[in-house]
Formats: structure tokens, sequence, C-alpha cells
């Protein structure tokens, strides 16, 4: 039985239902149970709250039994950016390199596959898509979880994704609204602007938004970005024109509303967690993401109490709120109905590996003899974004040293890298992995520093890949997860 908090009035059951908190550690905390006992009705899972497939189940079915009717929520994108595998890396490549094949019967099948992995672990609400549309190439936050610079791509497979990841009873909540793509600051550390028309806005970024809704998403976040041409004053995630007006209005969405974390400095700097949760609700947000970085008790009675006192001081409306609460209630009804779906998802254990060869482009490849010997594998590696996180790893490394034992490898960054490099190689052949060249001169210039020594070096591009094609093979794997690694490794050793 669901259960039915007692001993607390409406408003505060209604305060504690849109929030979605996190917490530490891969057992629910008493605080946890107690609170969804006090209606709490949704939790956010991330790596640290994950050690294995089995025991997320057992975790996931201790929050049903205090709370059978939970959200269950994780930033499960695949690619790049994965909770499930935090430690091993993803065995789903990401946005990028779909949207690379361009085959949307394939991108459902990947999200399908994904959903029914998460189904089986009990989580039922998943924070991806991505529907950004990269068009910044410098954006630091976005690149490889965009399907791509191109809006009309991103609008299709963000809509297949939905259909693929929603087969599985698991709920779509698509992501960054109003469109992250254009920005050239990461919203984790400070307040992103957008600065285009509206008519650029609407043509661009919403389109792949009209495609989720289309497509049925039952939820969609938003963004913490300063867009004047929606709204001068405020940042989407605290704006009534862009919430209430734009995405319910005009787009006619009526799903759930959930925001970006609101740690993120965009806002807590900015506003700070407990009046930028006020501000977004009261905008039109159902619910409030977070966790990520503030996982404790004091944190969600924080937000609750600045949510009560809004309401009691007149500030936000209590029937916004009781709305809010209800359409938490109303997402947490749809999952339950389809709690059995991903019996009728057949599992494809295999389709993430076979998207990832499929979206590899190599150049050179007609002159190029696959290794024989174990090389050395050079990571050229940049700081990695938060939404990515540095637990995570990547590159061909292992999947080179499994083909070709013996192999070995070091990380390499700053403006010595390729003299570095060239040290630690020593005679064996050099197989560079860099993620974004373009956007990393110290790496370029680390790349022009190994093929002036050593022509014959193999460059792997594992990050957007928009510098020009070099080296004695160029393969451009669209994203760093497991399997992109695992294919670009094939390619190299001629597996």
């Amino acid at each position: 039985m669901t259960t039915i908090a007692s001993g607390t009035d409406t408003l505060t059951r209604d305060a504690l239902t849109v929030l979605q908190p996190g917490f530490t550690g891969t057992t629910a905390p008493d605080w946890v149970l107690r609170r969804l006992g006090e209606g709490l009705a949704s939790v956010g899972l991330f790596g640290r709250n994950i050690a294995s497939d089995e025991q997320l189940a057992a975790l996931t079915a201790q929050l049903r039994a205090e709370r059978e009717d939970v959200l269950v929520a994780i930033d499960e994108e695949g690619g790049d950016v994965t909770r499930l595998e935090v430690r091993a890396g993803s065995s789903f490549p990401g946005n990028l390199a779909l949207g690379a094949v361009d085959d949307e019967v394939l991108t459902r099948q990947v999200a399908a596959e994904l959903g029914r992995r998460l189904a089986a672990c009990g989580v039922n609400l998943n924070w991806a898509p991505s529907a950004d549309v990269n068009s910044n190439p410098g954006n630091p936050v976005i690149g490889v979880r965009s399907f791509g610079a191109d809006t009309g791509l991103v609008a299709r497979h963000t809509a297949a994704y939905v259909t693929g990841l929603q087969s599985a009873g698991v709920a779509a909540c698509t992501k960054h609204f109003p469109g992250h793509g254009d920005t050239a600051v990461d919203s984790h550390h400070a307040l992103p602007r957008i600065d285009v028309d509206a008519d650029v806005l609407a043509e661009r970024d919403l389109a792949p938004f009209r495609a989720a809704i289309a497509a049925g998403s039952r939820a969609v976040m938003s963004a913490h970005i300063l867009v004047p041409a929606l709204d001068p004053d405020r940042p989407a995630t605290l704006s009534r024109r862009i919430l209430t007006g734009l995405l319910r209005g005009e787009l006619g969405y009526d799903g759930l509303i959930v925001t970006d974390g609101m740690e993120m400095r965009a806002i807590a700097g900015t506003y700070g967690i407990e009046r930028g949760s006020v501000l977004a609700v009261a905008a039109g947000a159902d619910a409030i993401c977070v966790g990520g970085g503030l996982a404790d008790e004091e944190t969600v009675r924080r937000l609750r109490d600045a949510l009560v006192e809004a309401v009691r001081t007149g500030e936000l409306p209590e029937e916004r709120l009781a709305d809010a609460a209800e359409r938490v209630r109303t997402l947490a009804r749809w999952t339950a109905a389809r709690a059995d779906a991903a019996r009728s998802v057949p599992a494809d254990g295999e389709v993430g590996l076979r998207a990832a060869r499929r979206a590899l482009r190599v150049t050179g490849a007609e002159g190029f003899t696959p290794l024989t010997e174990p090389p050395y594998v050079a990571a050229l590696t940049p700081v990695a974004n938060i939404a990515v996180g540095d637990e995570t790893p990547w590159g061909v490394a292992a999947e080179l040293r499994r083909l070709l034992p013996g192999t070995e490898t070091g990380s390499f960054a700053g403006p010595d890298a390729g003299d570095e490099v060239l040290a630690a190689a020593g005679p064996r052949r050099v197989v560079a992995v860099v993620r974004d060249e373009h956007r990393h001169p110290w790496m370029a210039a680390a790349l022009d520093t190994l093929l002036a020594a050593r022509p014959d070096t193999v460059v792997v591009e594992m990050g957007v890949p928009g510098a020009e094609p070099r080296g004695a093979l160029h393969v451009a794997t669209h994203g760093a997860a497991r399997v992109c690694g695992l294919a670009a490794a094939e390619v190299v050793a001629g597996a």
C-alpha cells in the first residue's frame, strides 16, 4: 500500500512532494524513509548511490517499501554522463554518436534498452534526453550530450529517444528548456546568457522541445540560463514568462516541469537555493531538483520550510504549490501503471556497441596498417565538466591493452604535454586520445608537437570533432563512452 503521510498538514506535504532530493550512500538513510512517510514523493540518485544493478534494485525496493509510488529519478544520459556505470563507462553511446549515425530506429532501440535496464533496477524517471542544439562549438557543458548542431536532426532524435525510453515505462525528462546549446558558460559555475532573437530561438532551439512534447515526454527540465529575448530579468528556471507563458501556454505542454539542480551556481550563487526554489515554483516549475551537491536532510528541511513560508506570506499562491504537487503525483501514477512495460521490451545488450561502431568516422584508413605491437596511449586530458564528472574512465587504453597486451598509457595536460608524451612513449607507436581538440589550444599544440616528431601517431577524438582530422589514422568516436573506446580500439588494432 502507498504510504499516506499522517500528522502532517496538507501544505507541508505538498512542499515535500515537489522536492527531488538526493542522499549519500548505497542504502536509503533513515531520514529519507521518514520523509517519504511525510509526503516526499521523489528521490534523485547519483553515481555515489550505485555499486551494481543488484544493489540499485535493492535500494529502490527499500524506497518502495516505504512509499509504493515513489518517483526514483536518475541522470542517465548514456555516453559521457552515466550513473549506472559511473566507474566502468557506459554500455551506451551518447547523443552525439547517435546523431552521427542518424538512424532514428537505432536511437529508439538504444533508448528502449537503456529504459529496460533502468526499469529492471527500479528507476522510473530519467533526467534525459538532452534536446539542446549544440550551435556553439565552444559550448563547455553540452557538446557530445547533444545529438548535434542541426535543429531538424536533434528534433527527430529527441522524439525517437523519448519514445524508446518511455516504451520501457521510464518517464523521459527532456532538457534543458528552452535550450542550452548556444552557451559558452557552464551553468554549474555561473549564469549563462543567450543573446539571440526570439525568432532564432523559436526556429532553432525550441523545435526539439516541440518534438519531445509531440512524442509525449512526461517531464521537461528547465535550464539555468538567461535569455533576454524571452525574459530580460530572470533565468528560465525562475521565469513565469518562459515556464508558464511559453512552455505551458504557447507550446501546450501539460506534463511535469522539473528544475535543473538548484545548487548549481547559476541559481545558488545569485538567488540562493531557498529563494530560487520559491521563485521556480511560482514561475511554473513542479519539481525542485536538488541533491547533486547538497544531499542531506537539512537541505530538504530548508527548502520545505521556504516553500511553506512563501505560501503563508502570500508570495507563493497555495493553489500553485498544490497544482505542482498534483503534477508530481500524476507522473507517479503514470509510472506505476507502466511498471510492467519493461517486460515487453526485448533485451538487446549489444545495441550500444553496434551503435558505437556505426558512429565512428575514420580518416586515413586507406593507407593505415593496424597495429600489431602494443602502443603507448597518451590521453590528452581536459578538466571534466561537472555533469560528466571525473569518476568515469574514458579512452582506448583499457581496450587496446586487452587486444594488444603490454599497451602502456599516461595522462597529460598543459603546455608541455607534447614533449612529455614523446619522452614517456620512447620508441613505442603513439595513440593520442583527445577530447574536443578544437576547444583546447594546449591540446592542439601537443598534437602539433607529436605529429611533427612522430607522423605515424594515431589520433582518436572522443569529443566533438571540431578540428580537422589529422594523424596517420584519425578516429572520431563522437563520445567517450566505454563502448566508443572499444569500437575505436577495434579499428586501431584491426580486431
